[in-house]
């Protein structure tokens, strides 16, 4: 596959990327090399390694990163509670003349029967390759990096009392950051980089006529210009392309046909778009006429 069968593949999908991002991933998945996005919030660098695993038809796994993360999170930890049942069942075994020795309970205890896979050991040991999300890296401290390094140099984990786990399969491996904080240079040479930004109207036009069809081509305009425009403005949180699609579902919905017809179901309607309580008090009904008279 190509990159430009590649990009054609995902427009299948409903995913409509640019060329640069086309080629990274294409390379990403010939040269068997992580794929680390980068880019605002709610630009679609999720949604990447969603349409990625619906088209190569395998799983997704995914490991959503948060400060303070582990590695018991993340890689692996044993399951304590039944750890426990079986040392007080062996114990109780003991009683009634069936003794086991203690290396022999402990050698039970930690044995891949009372080992709890996480996303990352997870995705290394599945019989087809899944593709792995690690989701918001930059939201994680540099100390699960380190973990994280292991996975991506030799695509093996290390468990002491099991000893090393290579792979069955190479997980195709999707990282996201949205700029919380830098990301190491260690991590950053194992992996290929592509940036995502918030698409230009055309591009963000074939988005939602790719996700909703039936809509009228007049009010799909409509909506991409309010939306682009919403942007440029001074808000918290900017909307992005899942909110944008709500949107688009929402007047839809309440059979909006034009973004000037209904000023009041218009404002009600920024529900989708506006998530904090100050980016609804600074778009006003005033400003929001504003901006759809400019998109209409």
């Amino acid at each position: 596959m190509t990159w430009t069968t590649l990009k054609t593949a995902l427009a299948d999908q409903g995913y409509i990327a640019g060329d640069d991002l086309a080629m990274a991933l294409h390379l990403a998945l010939t040269l068997g090399r992580p794929l680390l996005l980068e880019g605002p919030a709610g630009v679609g660098k999720t949604e990447v390694a969603r349409v990625l695993a619906a088209l190569k038809e395998t799983q997704l796994i995914r490991l959503q990163c948060y400060e303070g993360l582990d590695a018991g999170q993340a890689i692996y930890e044993w399951n304590y509670q039944r750890q426990l049942l079986s040392i007080r069942a062996a114990a109780e075994a003991g009683e009634t003349g069936k003794t086991q020795s203690a290396t022999e309970i402990e050698n039970r205890i930690f044995s891949e029967d009372f080992l709890l896979q996480r996303p990352l050991l997870q995705a290394i040991r599945q019989e087809k390759s899944p593709v792995l999300l690690v989701d918001e890296v930059d939201r994680a401290d540099e100390e699960f990096e380190a973990y994280l390094l292991e996975v991506l140099s030799e695509y093996q984990v290390t468990v002491p009392e099991l000893g090393t786990i290579t792979a069955t399969s190479r997980p195709m491996v999707i990282l996201t950051a949205n700029g919380t904080r830098d990301l190491s240079d260690a991590l950053r040479r194992r992996c290929l980089y592509a940036h995502l930004d918030y698409p230009d109207a055309a591009a963000e036009r074939a988005i939602l006529l790719a996700r909703a069809p039936e809509i009228e081509t007049r009010l799909a305009a409509q909506i991409v210009g309010f939306v682009q425009a919403l942007r440029r403005e001074d808000l918290e949180k900017t909307p992005g392309i899942a909110e944008m699609l709500d949107f688009a579902a929402a007047l839809m919905g309440l059979g909006i046909a034009d973004l000037t017809q209904d000023p009041v179901t218009l404002q009600a309607s920024l529900a989708t778009l506006l998530k904090t309580e100050n980016d609804r008090a600074a778009i006003s009904t005033e400003i929001s006429q504003r901006l759809a008279g400019k998109a209409a």
